[in-house]
């Protein structure tokens, strides 16, 4: 049953992105759908690109064994703060600018914005660097459910799906991944309710899984905390909020979906939409992973004496956290209602993975091949570049998910942090002030990827573990990534406004003449 349930999904992608493929023929087709796509279109596009096997599998897993339901906050914030603000903030004065300055990826937007082919090149770079761990973070947590579901072998998960993936982005480009995500949402939407109500079911109800979750301590843990509103660590919970939630705002493969919507009315339905979204599938797997500790136990003796899973440490000594969502669902489901999960996880990764790999190739195609190109290229040669970087982006990716020690946050942190801690401020700032300078935006990218850079190298590779050791006892956790790039974002946000005051926007005229023709354009 698993295998025909998986055969039908896999055909149906497949078959729409043949379907698409006859219906993108320029890079505005290929890129944004040629603009004219709907709220309910964008706004499943928007959560399903938002939502993977990184939050189900990685973050569902390690954040719930880490502040029990308390964890669901973080759901509550990826839909208020991650897709409602985000929309009514960001939505229709990005739709307009975009529009008006014929701008189709975020670097773009930074060049036409401030005039600057400088900053337009590097944000490509940063682009491209720091979507390659997020893609392996999806690759990582879809291949652990696989392993889990069908026992294959983690590699052949990993190259199997990035297969897939490039079939149908190559074939039919933004048309047929937002297509695609629109299927793909509702089966998130049915299977994470589904897999909720079983999780808590299988311990006698929410009332008892409560009781259940509060008797459990563990070290720095005290009884009832589990299962407290707050949970036991209420700042670093603060922290994965501010991430995964704010975040958004600045990465590049979420802002694109506003560049590609029909008009103010599709903005106003997708803003309902996308945050109904992400309160069932964000607060959903929250929610569930809060209960992980009901199905696994770090403690080998104790794991066996309660017939609960045991969860094993990795090489670092750290436990396996990646693992856990998978255990639960191995025990708390029957196998029909699994097949329907793997299609779920399969869909919120794959429809993520798209997003990432056609945001990668056409940041790389038109802002740093097509530029530097005698003689320029036409949309055919635009097309047919980004189809092989989609490639070359896929490869690289995989390489880096074939090291299965490589912790999904981690990685996905290390992305999110980079990219929204330099793009963040300067693009939202951007799209509302006259006054935000080139210079202010210069300042946010270094420091949005220095603070990541610096962590990463300092805490996340190994390479200084008494810097490591000498932080573990402080309360507030520096030596985790995800508080690293909460910690940037805000950086931006203080850096951009004050650097700005004290340097000058060198032509006046070119910026007062944009914001009045997108004032024209807003009313």
């Amino acid at each position: 049953m698993l295998y025909v349930i998986l055969a039908v999904y896999l055909a149906v992608m497949i078959g729409i992105g043949v379907y698409c493929h006859k219906k993108t023929s320029s890079v505005s087709d290929f890129v944004l759908g040629g603009r004219s796509v709907g709220g309910w279109i964008t706004a499943f596009a928007y959560g399903t690109s938002y939502f993977s096997a990184v939050v189900f599998i990685g973050y569902a897993g390690q954040f719930g064994w880490s502040y029990g339901v308390s964890a669901a906050w973080i759901g509550i914030g990826n839909a208020v703060i991650g897709s409602m603000l985000a929309w009514m903030v960001l939505g229709k004065r990005t739709r307009i600018m975009s529009k008006h300055m014929n701008a189709s990826t975020m670097p773009e937007f930074f060049e036409k914005r401030f005039d600057s082919k400088g900053l337009k090149t590097v944000s490509a770079i940063i682009v491209f660097i720091f979507l390659i761990p997020y893609t392996a973070s999806v690759y990582n947590g879809l291949s652990r459910l696989f392993g889990m579901a069908f026992n294959i072998p983690y590699s052949v998960c990993i190259i199997a799906m990035a297969l897939l993936t490039a079939v149908y982005v190559i074939l039919g480009g933004y048309k047929a991944t937002a297509i695609n995500d629109f299927i793909q949402g509702i089966i998130m939407l049915a299977g994470i309710a589904a897999v909720v109500i079983c999780v808590i079911a299988r311990k006698g109800g929410l009332s008892s899984a409560l009781d259940q979750l509060g008797a459990i301590s563990d070290t720095g843990i005290p009884e009832n905390t589990l299962n407290s509103l707050f949970g036991p660590d209420p700042i670093n919970l603060i922290g994965v909020v501010i991430l995964t939630s704010l975040g958004t705002w600045g990465l590049p493969q979420m802002v694109q979906k506003f560049y590609a919507i029909k008009d103010d009315s599709a903005i106003k339905r997708g803003t309902v939409i996308s945050t109904l979204f992400a309160l069932v599938v964000a607060g959903g797997s929250y929610l569930m992973g809060g209960f992980g500790r009901l199905y696994g136990s770090a403690d080998e003796a104790e794991a066996a004496a309660t017939g609960r899973a045991f969860i094993e440490r990795g090489a670092n000594g750290k436990l396996v956290y990646d693992s856990i969502v998978p255990e639960m669902l191995r025990e708390a489901l029957p196998e029909l209602l699994i097949g329907i999960v793997v299609v779920l996880v399969l869909s919120a990764s794959m429809s993520t993975l798209s997003s990432l790999v056609l945001t990668s190739s056409s940041t790389l195609t038109i802002d740093l091949i097509k530029p530097n190109v005698k003689g320029g290229m036409d949309d055919k040669k635009q097309v047919l570049t980004m189809r092989i970087l989609i490639a070359a982006f896929l490869v690289l990716s995989v390489v880096i998910a074939l090291n299965p020690n490589t912790y999904i946050s981690t990685l996905m942190s290390i992305s999110w942090g980079a990219l929204a801690g330099a793009f963040l401020a300067p693009f939202m700032y951007g799209l509302f002030s006259k006054k935000i300078t080139k210079a202010a935006v210069w300042t946010s990218f270094v420091t949005g990827v220095g603070i990541t850079v610096i962590h990463m190298v300092i805490f996340s590779l190994g390479f200084f573990p008494d810097a490591t050791k000498a932080v573990a006892s402080l309360k507030l956790n520096m030596a985790s990534p995800i508080n690293a790039g909460a910690i940037a974002m805000i950086v931006g946000l203080i850096v951009v406004p004050l650097v700005s005051s004290f340097t000058k926007v060198k032509d006046t005229e070119y910026v007062d003449k944009l914001f009045a023709e997108c004032k024209s354009d807003a009313e």
